[in-house]
């Protein structure tokens, strides 16, 4: 496949002009890669938390540093989409990105593998340089559907890294699943760099007055501001699940191993394919009602993991149903917003998804503090805190706005 336009496009049944499936394949092929590199962590924290001898807590914050990494990476490397040509931009980070999972591969402390995870969060923002990528190349009358397809892609990668985690790291050691993903980023820079259209937004704006219009965009838009706090508010939730479940799964209750833990990313996979439902419901226009619907699913979904410390399939019934209501959510969100302004799409991005791992960072933390404190009940109490604050600012949003 070239760069040419026949190429980027294709005609469907009706004669309209669509984005290449093929193309929009290898957009959340990328995606997929590039978030697992966020996740790898996940089901390893039991095991790496052994290997130098930290608490749950401290290795918690591998989680938090990783999050606060991507949100740096948000504010500062997204916004460059909208000023540089962005296949350089993309493949240049990647290789970035390869480097910061090789020192993890190293690390010989906690300290240096917490360092090497706020690089691996920084650099791998990648995959929200190629959402709006794609909402960009997608016409008009597809862009909710080419949104959705492309984060399905980006979602199965969260939940399906925990699982290949597991896998290499009991054959092969926690170490060699850093190895393996660096090698997987290297491979990805190098079918993008073939396969992606030269693309470059015709904005003339200097670095630092690219970052004062996201904070102008924040300030014009309410929609980009109300969709944000449920962005916030929904990682949060996903976050306090996440951190916490492998400290439970491989703790007294369970004793998983660590293959065994990295199953449960299966378990959550079945969520991800909500996204192509809410990118189609949001094209028909059903934007309030979504957004409900999937903000009460995240309020069931903690409600019924309350008994999951000694009740399995509550727990794998309240999973299922959590990942399908925050990726629900998020792709609600993000059809909206792409929706405002085609020529600042990736600031758009910065904002929406800066705003999304900061409350990640913060559900992280909490979760892990939490667990440390009041165990497994606690952290889903945790849970419903942040489902019934989303619920309630939906409610207040109907009533004011």
């Amino acid at each position: 496949m070239g760069n040419s336009s026949s190429k980027i496009y294709k005609l469907n049944k009706s004669g309209n002009e669509i984005l290449n499936p093929a193309l929009v394949f290898i957009l959340a092929l990328a995606c997929g890669i590039t978030v697992a590199n966020l996740y790898w962590s996940q089901p390893l924290l039991d095991t790496i938390a052994n290997t130098f001898g930290t608490s749950a807590a401290e290795a918690g914050m591998i989680v938090t540093f990783t999050q606060i990494g991507y949100a740096v990476g948000l504010i500062f490397l997204v916004p460059l989409g909208d000023l540089l040509e962005r296949r350089k931009l993309i493949v240049s980070i990647l290789i970035l990105t390869s480097v910061a999972l090789i020192l993890a591969a190293v690390s010989p402390s906690i300290n240096f593998f917490i360092l090497s995870s706020l690089i691996i969060g920084i650099t791998s923002v990648v995959a929200q340089i190629l959402v709006p990528f794609a909402a960009s190349l997608a016409r008009d009358h597809e862009r909710g559907k080419v949104v959705g397809q492309v984060m399905s892609g980006l979602l199965l990668g969260i939940l399906l890294a925990r699982t290949l985690a597991g896998f290499i790291s009991e054959l092969a050691g926690w170490r060699a699943v850093f190895g393996v993903a660096a090698f997987l980023i290297l491979i990805q820079a190098i079918i993008l760099q073939k396969y992606l259209p030269a693309y470059k937004v015709p904005v003339n704006l200097t670095y630092p007055k690219l970052l004062g219009s996201v904070v102008k965009l924040m300030r014009e838009e309410k929609i980009l501001r109300r969709r944000s706090v449920y962005g916030a508010l929904v990682f949060a939730m996903f976050s306090v699940l996440w951190t916490s479940l492998t400290f439970l799964l491989a703790g007294p209750d369970y004793k998983f191993s660590d293959a065994v833990i990295g199953l449960f990313g299966l378990v959550g996979a079945a969520g991800a394919f909500s996204a192509n439902i809410a990118g189609r419901l949001a094209d028909k226009g059903f934007i309030k009602f979504t957004t409900l619907f999937f903000l009460l699913i995240n309020l069931i979904a903690f409600s019924l993991m309350f008994w999951g410390n000694h009740n399995l399939l509550m727990l794998v019934i309240g999973i299922i149903l959590l990942d399908a209501g925050v990726q629900g959510t998020h792709i609600t969100n993000q059809s909206e917003i792409y929706r405002l302004s085609a020529e600042a799409r990736s600031r758009i991005t910065t904002f929406y998804m800066a705003s999304f791992f900061i409350g990640g960072s913060i559900g992280s933390a909490t979760s892990a503090l939490v667990f440390g404190i009041l165990g497994w009940q606690g952290v889903c109490a945790l849970g419903l805190v942040y489902s019934i604050a989303a619920v309630s600012f939906w409610f207040w949003e109907q009533k004011y706005f």
